[in-house]
Parts: C-alpha cells; sequence; structure tokens
C-alpha cells in the first residue's frame, strides 16, 4: 500500500523578479518520493555535480561508506517529466554514548543536493521537510548534520545539541548541528559519532574454471 511519502502530491512553488513582473514559464512542479534502485545512477551524477570530487573525503562519508541508509529515509525530488533534481538521504548511527554508558542511536542527514536549475525554488526545503517528519514518524530521537547553520537553522538545527560530540575526522564546530525529535534525546551523550547502519552486501566474485 503506497503511503503520502510513497508519492507525495506536486508542489508547487514560483520564484518572481524584484520588479514583481510574472515570469513567462510556468511555475515549476515538483514532487518528491521515495528513492528507488532506478535513481542511483542519477543521484550519483547530481552528487559529483552539487558536491564536487572531494565529496567522499568528508568526514561524513566515514559514517556512511559502505553502508545503506536508514529504512525508509531516502528520497528523491522529480521535476515534472520524471527526472530527477534533488536528494536527501538518512543514516543510522549512534550519537556517543549516553551517561550510562550505552551508545545512543540517532541518525545522520546527507547529502542534500538539488540542481542548480532548481535552486530557489524550494526543493531542499521540501526534502528536508519530508525527511524530518518521516524520521519523527518512524521514532527516531535525533537527527544530525555537517551544514550552513544559517540554512539548516529554519529547521530547527542547532550547534549547542552537539558540543559534547564529535565527527570521526576534521569537521567545523559551528557546522556540526543536531534537531532534536523527542525532547531531551541528546542530553548526557558525549563522544564520537559511530556508524551504525547495515553493511552493503557484496556479491563475491566467482573464479574462473
Amino acid at each position: 500500500m503506497l503511503t503520502v511519502l510513497d508519492i507525495l502530491p506536486p508542489v508547487r512553488e514560483a520564484t518572481y523578479p524584484k520588479d514583481d513582473v510574472l515570469p513567462v514559464a510556468p511555475k515549476s512542479v515538483y514532487t518528491i518520493e521515495r528513492e528507488t534502485p532506478a535513481d542511483v545512477v542519477a543521484r550519483e551524477r547530481l552528487l559529483d555535480i552539487a558536491m564536487g570530487p572531494d565529496r567522499r573525503k568528508k568526514s561524513s562519508e566515514k559514517l556512511r561508506r559502505n553502508r545503506v541508509p536508514a529504512e525508509g529515509l531516502a528520497f528523491v525530488a522529480r521535476d515534472e517529466n520524471g527526472q530527477l533534481i534533488g536528494t536527501v538521504r538518512l543514516w543510522d548511527v549512534h550519537a556517543g554514548i549516553t551517561p550510562k554508558g550505552a551508545p545512543l542511536p540517532a541518525l545522520l542527514l546527507g547529502p542534500l543536493a538539488v540542481d542548480s536549475a532548481y535552486e530557489g525554488r524550494g526543493v531542499g526545503g521540501a526534502l528536508m521537510r519530508t525527511a524530518v517528519m518521516e524520521a519523527k514518524r518512524l521514532g527516531h530521537g535525533a537527527v544530525l548534520l555537517v551544514g550552513d547553520a544559517p540554512y539548516y537553522e529554519r529547521f530547527g538545527f542547532f550547534a549547542d545539541k552537539t558540543e559534547t560530540l564529535m565527527m570521526p575526522g576534521p569537521f567545523q564546530r559551528d557546522r556540526f548541528l543536531a534537531l532534536e525529535l523527542i525532547d531531551g534525546w541528546l542530553q548526557g551523550a558525549s563522544g564520537m559519532l559511530t556508524a551504525a547502519g547495515i553493511k552493503l552486501s557484496r556479491t563475491p566474485l566467482r573464479k574462473a574454471a
């Protein structure tokens, strides 16, 4: 059975020039849907363009490498022709340990990327809201990310929630943000984020006879 997040209704938004003259082009129409295996090539192409050749060297990538996204938490945006124009995924991690010494389950969000032709049309915001709402519905306690605070603060992400946590590699403290989906979820947690997602299964190569 399809849910509202399997195929969301089209999102209609428009941007206008500063002189308030209506554009000739029609309003942009896009949908937010769950990612499918058929999206992999287009998603990776978009990420290569949007994030650059060094995207796999980032500290966040160490928590995603050879893992699958958290169940039900990989989304894409499509234009009116069904082409992929945006992507966001969330990943299972442990946000350090609790005061009792137990690993604390959480989610890592990213990368978030939108085709440059659709920037400023609300695609990134729609992906963010969908991801956060679904993570909350599924009962997750917190979402963490590394990104620009002025952008992500509008969705409730702040650096003060990560003051006692660390990324597994170089990172900027003011860009390490978190949103609690359950009040107090990160309280008392400390230490380094570690990967907790299901590992990718690799089919062994058959040896030639």
